[in-house]
This record gives C-alpha cells, structure tokens and sequence, in this order.
C-alpha cells in the first residue's frame, strides 16, 4: 500500500495499519482463514492457562477468591459481591435523564425485535393415534456478564436481559466488574439499567471469575446467600471472558464466544473514506486488542481510509488504545482482486460484525454466509447495532460466526420433542422397529415393542 506525499496529510507514523495482498492469488477457505489478520495464538494460550487457574481457586475457595480477585484485578476490598438494593434503586434515581431516554428507547426496539423471534412450538400427526410435538421451553436460570472494564456497557445489559425475559425466563442473575471509584459497585449506568429492566439480583464480579461464579454457583454459609449455578451463561467480554465460557461450556450452556470486539468492512472504490475510517476506530476503540479489517479491491481507497485512521485516530478520545488496536496483527487491509473475492474473503474471516459499503450493498449482503450481524449501507453503521437498532450486539467473534449466532431469544430456549403415540400407531410400526433393532443388534429394543402386546397385559 502507498500514502500521498502531500505534506498537509496527517503523519502515519503512529500508526501500522498493515497491508495483506491477496491480489492475483487463487486461495482455499483454509489458505484465507489462516492468512486474514487475528489475533496471535500465544495470546489466546496463555489466557487460556489464567483462566483454568481461576476456575481452580474459585471452585476451592468461593467467595474468599472472589475478594482477592476484586483485590488483584479491580482494587477494591469485598466482603460479598451482592449488589444491594438501595444502590440499584439510588442509580436508576440519580440516572442522566437522557441517557435514561435513550437507555428506554433502546429496551422498546430491543423487545419489538425479541418478542418476534420466538418460534412456534408444533404438533405433527404422523398417522391415526401418533402425534409428535416439538415445544419450545425457556432455561431456568441465566446468568448474563456485562463488561464495565475500558467501557461500562450499560447497552449490553438490555441485549442480555431483554432476550431472556421475552424467551420466558424466571431467574435472572447479572455481573459486572466492581469499580473502584463506585465503592467497589459495577458503574452506576449499568445498575440503572438493570433496574430499569426489573433486574435485581446484581452481582459485583468482573472477567473470568463471573462467569465460572455462573457456571458452578458459589455456596454461602452462615448469613452469607449463596450465588446459584445457573443454566446458561451469556454476554461479551475480553479474550479472559470468552476463554472462561469456552472452557465451562458443557457445564452450562454460552450464547457463543462474544470476546474482544471485531469490525470487518467490504468496500469498493464508492464507498467515503471518512466513514469507512471513523466505523473502524468505533470498534478499536473498545479494547486495544480489538480488531479492525478493512477488505477492498481498490487500492486508492484502502491509502485514503489509512490517511483518514491517522487524522480520525489521532483526534479521538481514546487515541492511545485506538491506535494500538488498529497496529495490531489482528487489525489491516487486505487487497482483493474483485468483489467476489471480497465476498469469499469476508465468509472465511467469519466478522463479528461486517459492513457492506460498495454499490448495491444489500445484494452483496444476501451472499454473506458467515458473519455474527451484517450492516448494509452508509446508513447502517455499527453504532447503530450497538445501540439502538433492535438488533442484538452480543455477537460471536474469533471466526466462531461460521457455526454460532448472535445473543437471540432461541439463546435461552430448549427445544423438548414430545411423543404420543397409542397402542394401534404404535403397533402399525412394531414390525419396523423389532427389525431395526435386530439389525443392531438390540433385541432388547424390539421386546420391549412387542411385550405390550402379549397376552393378559
């Protein structure tokens, strides 16, 4: 990639947003999967060692860790995480009332959006007396992370209880990091939104050790209330969180692994530099491991967009962490030859989030197959999903999006299959049934077909 010589240019010195060319290259699926940028995968080992040894200590000692972990982590003394209620109360009180505006639009969007997800529970007659149904059933336990780390999002707290109570659910428990300039409470937005929302059992536990808290409950003793195990465990977080719900996966169920925030944009030459760079540092400023990919087939806009992460980057809040984002291995542009190599690239990155900027966006988005949420258009940003869209921005990251789907009602719902058959459907089978089992060699299968219709029973 080349940069103007033009003087006035802002300098792109701070900045190495790297360049990958697939230009004129025939790649596999697994070529592209392993030459798109990511994250590099001692980061992800050695978070991987740090979380099995807090799910260790937090399974031995309980609360005890806990409090050493707010020590270690969050600088703040616990005796137990429970938030209480006068202080979800008094957040919600003392609430900006435009942030509190704003917080309520997106909970109406949100519902209207969760409410038509859930499916229909079916009855399927397969013959006379044979029927079988397909219902669907909430969890009875959730309990949903909310990050407030670099950024209290309070924005998560509806993506992840607003799809729970639409699926039904009749326990809902909520964590968050202990912050030590609120007295070692989460931030006061995220507890306004968690009683906006009727949420009160609020739990001051931050990264890893909240979701293995979750995952095997914590017992109390004495006066001390015990944290409950729960069913599902959801909401997004660091490369820590995603790692601990990746490993206690199988004693609860996850949403997916929503860890650092991801950002890909399929652009042509059309699309406005300023507004491919500005959606960039959105998401880079998050975390300086997030990731920002920019896939184009035209290189006069990939030099326009690095020009514009300089200017933008360096003006911004966070330029510091934006900056480390964006120079990051898991951050860059990569060069293609034309759209359908664009297409082919941004199905083997699987994004997090992915933004189409090129002519006719939306047909260019109906060919995405992998992707946690799409963004079509100049109008469609990420903000907008991160906020107020209706849609949901608990997303799964990492490439996970090519088999796991964003934070939705069905997150929490099981589908329970029922079988009602009566003595003639089933003997109008019987025949099929003692024949397959011999054939695996299961006679046991077949008696226990034949058996009901023996004589005197």
């Amino acid at each position: 990639m080349t940069t103007s010589s033009d003087t006035s240019a802002p300098s792109t010195d701070a900045l190495n947003f790297r360049s990958i060319d697939f230009r004129g290259r025939h790649l596999s699926l697994a070529e592209l999967r392993a030459a798109v940028p990511r994250a590099q995968h001692q980061t992800m080992a050695d978070a991987e060692q740090k979380v099995l040894d807090i799910i260790s200590d937090v399974r031995r000692r309980g609360f005890a860790a806990l409090g050493e972990l707010a020590r270690k982590f969050d600088g703040v003394e616990q005796s137990h995480p429970r938030v209480p209620a006068e202080a979800l109360t008094r957040a919600l009180a003392e609430l900006d009332p435009q942030v509190r505006a704003a917080l309520e639009e997106s909970i109406k969007r949100a519902r209207q959006f969760a409410d038509q997800q859930r499916p229909a529970n079916v009855d399927v007659q397969l013959g006379d007396g044979a029927v079988v149904s397909q219902n669907w059933i909430p969890v009875g336990r959730v309990g949903l992370y909310v990050p407030g780390g670099l950024a209290p999002l309070a924005s998560s707290v509806i993506m992840n209880v607003v799809p729970a109570v639409a699926a039904g659910v009749e326990s809902i428990a909520l964590a968050s990091p202990p912050q030590k300039d609120f007295d070692g409470l989460p931030h006061p937005t995220i507890l306004a939104a968690a009683k906006l929302l009727g949420i009160d059992e609020v739990y001051a536990i931050g990264g890893a050790q909240a979701i293995v808290s979750f995952a095997y409950g914590i017992p109390g003793s004495g006066d001390e209330l015990p944290l409950e195990p729960v069913d599902v465990v959801t909401g997004p977080g660091n490369i820590f969180v995603a790692t601990a719900k990746r490993l206690v996966k199988g004693v609860v169920g996850i949403d997916s692994e929503a860890g650092t925030t991801e950002i890909a944009i399929l652009a042509d030459s059309t699309a406005q530099a300023p507004l491919v760079a500005a959606d960039l540092i959105s998401q880079a400023e998050h975390d300086p491991k997030a990731a920002s990919v920019l896939v184009t087939d035209s290189a006069e806009l990939a030099d326009a967009v690095v020009l514009e992460l300089a200017r933008q980057a360096g003006a911004t809040k966070h330029s510091a962490r934006v900056l480390e984002a964006l120079s990051g291995p898991q951050s860059g542009v990569v060069l293609v030859d034309d759209l359908e190599q664009g297409i082919a690239v941004c199905n083997a990155y699987a994004a997090e989030h992915l933004e189409i900027m090129t002519t006719e966006a939306a047909a260019v988005a109906s060919r995405i197959r992998n992707a946690g949420a799409i963004f079509v258009g100049d109008y469609s940003p990420v903000s907008l999903g991160d906020y107020c869209a209706g849609s949901n921005h608990v997303l799964p990251t990492s490439g996970t999006a090519a088999f796991s789907s964003g934070l939705n009602v069905t997150t929490f719902l099981r589908a329970v299959q029922v079988i009602n058959y009566d003595r003639a459907a089933l003997e109008q089978v019987s025949g099929h049934i003692e024949s397959l089992s011999g054939a695996e060699d299961l006679p046991g299968h077949g008696d226990a077909v034949r058996i009901r219709f023996a004589q005197g029973l």
